[in-house]
């Protein structure tokens, strides 16, 4: 697993539960206490054990810590750069589901060596969507249905998001519409002004 993505479920638990549940999760994984470095890849074993301490530190399901690891990574100020990328992919919450297949390949354009989950979206009706999501880590989906939560608040859509289950072929979650234009949403524009 590459260090960025490492790095963000350890700033994720920083920020949000303290630096003492941080040191405790890194001892409990076997990992240091100065964590990742973000340029170095690291095994997925790693990745999973510290999610897996972090779920026990916190006594939470491990599905409803890495969907709020999702919701993080879309929401927080210091991740703006992580939201510009995303917004790029259309100007509406439709467009932007269907952008998402070619996420990995512009986040390869910055970081050629970062390898996202592969994602895969089948549209059902115009108003309901499955999106599969293929990646080692297991439990990738509930992070991808925190960010699409996120995602559709930012575009002030209204959508029932669930995460339907893990296969050998990847995590499926369905995405049923009920207002594209529920509410304003948050401010995005091309120059950079949010």
């Amino acid at each position: 697993m590459h260090g960025l993505l490492n790095r963000s479920i350890q700033g994720f638990l920083r920020r949000t539960y303290g630096e003492a549940v941080w040191l405790d999760v890194a001892a409990r994984a076997g990992l240091g206490p100065d964590g990742f470095e973000a340029l170095l890849d690291y095994e997925d074993s790693l990745t999973d054990r510290v999610v897996a301490a972090a779920a026990q530190r916190l006594d939470r399901p491990r599905d409803a810590l890495l969907e709020d690891l999702g919701t993080y990574l879309v929401s927080h100020p210091e991740l703006e750069r992580l939201r510009r990328l995303l917004r790029f992919g259309g100007t509406g919450f439709v467009d932007f589901l269907h952008s998402l297949d070619d996420l990995p390949d512009r986040a390869r354009m910055a970081l050629p060596e970062l390898v996202l989950p592969q994602l895969a979206l089948s549209e059902q009706r115009s108003d309901r969507f499955r999106l599969m999501c293929k990646s080692p880590l297991i439990g990738t989906g509930h992070v991808i249905l925190g960010l699409l939560r996120a995602m559709a608040d930012d575009y002030g859509s209204l959508a029932i998001l669930e995460h339907e289950g893990a296969w050998p072929e990847g995590e499926i979650i369905r995405i049923d519409l009920l207002d594209l234009t529920f509410s304003e949403g948050r401010r995005f524009d091309l120059a950079g002004i949010s």
